[in-house]
């Protein structure tokens, strides 16, 4: 069982949540052509490693919020709100402290 830490609610069972997508998204102009259109909605990075996903606390709060996870393990490296200034990635954290 993956469990969660809901910013508001704290930690939680995955059951109580739904991903979203990949985290900070940035919705195109409406004047961009169907190339860009087409980007927004289907590419996504698909990292191995430390990525920053969209959640939200469906079975809770109702809230959306940002968690780190690892998509390889699914470790999960905290969780801020939308709106928080952006926190490093675990992996980027250790490189920060010489490790």
């Amino acid at each position: 069982m993956l469990y969660i830490p809901c910013p508001w609610c704290g930690e939680r069972e995955e059951l109580e949540f739904h991903y979203h997508d990949e985290g900070h998204i940035v919705r195109p102009d409406v004047s961009v052509g169907d190339g860009e259109w087409s980007s927004y909605l289907y590419e996504r990075e698909n990292v191995e490693g430390w990525q920053r996903d969209l959640w939200s606390h469906d079975a809770g709060c109702r809230r959306y919020f940002y968690v780190l996870r690892h998509s390889v393990t699914d470790e999960i490296g905290g969780a801020y709100k939308v709106g928080e200034k952006l926190p490093p990635l675990p992996v980027e954290a250790e490189r920060e402290m010489g490790s």
